[in-house]
């Protein structure tokens, strides 16, 4: 398992059909993204989980918010 930085953005997501503010994670090593409702550490926490759990590349990297 290696630790991966990931871009973290300010986005807007759909919910329920309608446009909510949310975040984005990008894996700064392949470029797959993730996306999340709401802005806040625990948004942010369940985008890298996201990553972990969708990753094309099939590894299972421990994702963290670049420094």
């Amino acid at each position: 398992m290696a630790k991966v930085e990931c871009e973290i953005e300010e986005i807007q997501v759909e919910f329920n059909g309608r446009m909510i503010p949310g975040v984005m994670a990008t894996c700064l090593h392949c470029d797959h993204a993730a996306e999340a409702g709401g802005r806040s550490d625990a948004s942010v926490r369940r985008c890298l989980l996201k990553l972990r759990e969708t990753c094309p590349e099939g590894e299972e990297n421990y994702y963290v918010e670049e420094e």
